[in-house]
Order: structure tokens, then C-alpha cells, then sequence
């Protein structure tokens, strides 16, 4: 069997809002998606040989087998014990790379999570179940609950997210549930609301995530040669973060016959 490759943007660690506990964190290179409000636009493009080209720069990317991977996780172990999270990008469009580090990992004891917009389901096949079977947390990115304005939003459907998130409560694969709020785009009462029902629907989720729009990479895009799509949209502020995750919990409370 010939060795796996993955095409990794970059390796951060200590990581500490991927996941439970302090984490080892890969970033895939390569996404389909292209929300408005992504602060890593660098990981877009899909590598061709060694290195991507956006405009006038070059977008340094590295290929590393899981082994390699595991080799800088365990130098740094003592400090990211949480376990590995891989993000991107998107890390379903190297879905066998991803299920061979999760594998090699869970040899080793090591806990693992995958970081995903979920845009990559298609239906159930057994790649994902194969990748499911070495996973311990999916960390779900839910951009936006209407199919409508999540096109707008990301140039994609939600229905693939959707169908994901509802397959891994079929499967009873934790899951925690990540929503960026952005003023103007995703943060009216009805549109929280409807993703607090959809949530309470699912028998999985074990936390939620409520994230604030901010602007802080807007000099990224500046050094890439792309326009920020939301310049002028102010950054969420905290109050109105908790204002949001209240709303949504009520919701999930409601649809649960809690409240």
C-alpha cells in the first residue's frame, strides 16, 4: 500500500477553541466553500504539486503522511493533551488522509475531532463511515439555517449539512454544533430560533458554540489581492453573542418540551 498524503496549510498548537481540552490542530488546504466571513481564505484553493497560486502570491503548502503528523504531536503531547483536531479548509475533501491520521491516532490513544462544515455528505457510503468509526467528536459548522440565505452566505446549500448532522444523531456520534453570528446575515430572532429547533431535533449534540462575527482578517485578504466581502459589517459583540446563544437554547428547550 502506498503511503497517504495530506496537503496541510499549517499546524498549530495548544489550540484551545477546537475541541475539548488543549489540542494539536491540522489545517487541510483546499474548501469549497467560500463564506463571506472566512478568516482563512488562504486555505480556498486546491493544491496542484507543492504549492497553490492566488493572484500574485504563493500559498505554502505541505505534504505529510499521518506518521509525520503524529511525530510533531507527539513532541508536543505533554501540551496538548486534549488530543488532535483537524480543520481547514475543509478535511473531507482528503477524507482518506483524515481517516488514516484518525486511525493511526486512535492507536495511540489519542483522542480525535473533525472540524467541518459537513458540505462534503453526500449521503451514507462508506468512506464516511469508515472515517465516523475513528472519529470521537465531529465539531459541526452550521453557517446558516436557511437554505436561501446560506447560499448567499457561503455559494452552497445547507441541505448536505443538514443531511450530515442529522446522520451522525442517527449514528449517535457526538457532536458539538459551531454557529458564527453575523449582524445583518444570520442574527435575526427567527432565523436563531429555527436553528434552536433544528438543533433540539437531534439526540447528539453534546455542546453549543455561538461565535462572533469579527473582522481581524481583513489584512489577510488585503495581502492575498481579494476584497473583503463584509467590509462595514461591524464585529458581534459579546453581549450580543450571549443574547443569540440564549435565543437558540430557548428554542432547543421549547422544541424538547422543556420549557
Amino acid at each position: 500500500m502506498s503511503e497517504i498524503y495530506g496537503n496541510i496549510h499549517s499546524i498549530e498548537t495548544c489550540g484551545t477553541v477546537d475541541g475539548p481540552g488543549i489540542r494539536f490542530v491540522v489545517f487541510t488546504q483546499g474548501c469549497p466553500m467560500r463564506c463571506l466571513y472566512c478568516h482563512n481564505p488562504d486555505t480556498w484553493d486546491i493544491v496542484v504539486n507543492q504549492g497553490v497560486n492566488h493572484g500574485a502570491n504563493e500559498i505554502s503548502v505541505k505534504k505529510l503522511t499521518p506518521n509525520e503528523i503524529l511525530k510533531e504531536y507527539e513532541s508536543v503531547k505533554e501540551f496538548c493533551k486534549g488530543g488532535i483536531t483537524v480543520t481547514g479548509g475543509e478535511p473531507m475533501l482528503q477524507i482518506e488522509f483524515v481517516t488514516e491520521l484518525f486511525k493511526q491516532a486512535k492507536e495511540k490513544n489519542i483522542h480525535t475531532a473533525l472540524d467541518t462544515s459537513g458540505i462534503m455528505f453526500h449521503g451514507e457510503n462508506e468512506q464516511i463511515d469508515a472515517l465516523l468509526k475513528y472519529t470521537d467528536l465531529v465539531l459541526l459548522d452550521i453557517k446558516h439555517i436557511d437554505d436561501k440565505e446560506h447560499k448567499k452566505l457561503t455559494g452552497h446549500s445547507n441541505k448536505n449539512v443538514l443531511e450530515f448532522a442529522k446522520y451522525l444523531s442517527e449514528k449517535a456520534k457526538p457532536m458539538w454544533i459551531r454557529h458564527v453570528v453575523v449582524p445583518g446575515v444570520n442574527d435575526k430572532k427567527g432565523y436563531l430560533e429555527k436553528l434552536g429547533e433544528f438543533i433540539g431535533s437531534l439526540k447528539n449534540v453534546k455542546a453549543l458554540d455561538v461565535l462572533p462575527y469579527h473582522d481581524m482578517a481583513i489584512p489577510k485578504y488585503e495581502n492575498l489581492g481579494i476584497e473583503y466581502p463584509l467590509k462595514g459589517v461591524p464585529p458581534l459583540t459579546k453581549e450580543q453573542a450571549v443574547k443569540a446563544r440564549n435565543t437558540i437554547i430557548a428554542s432547543i428547550k421549547k422544541s424538547r418540551g422543556i420549557l
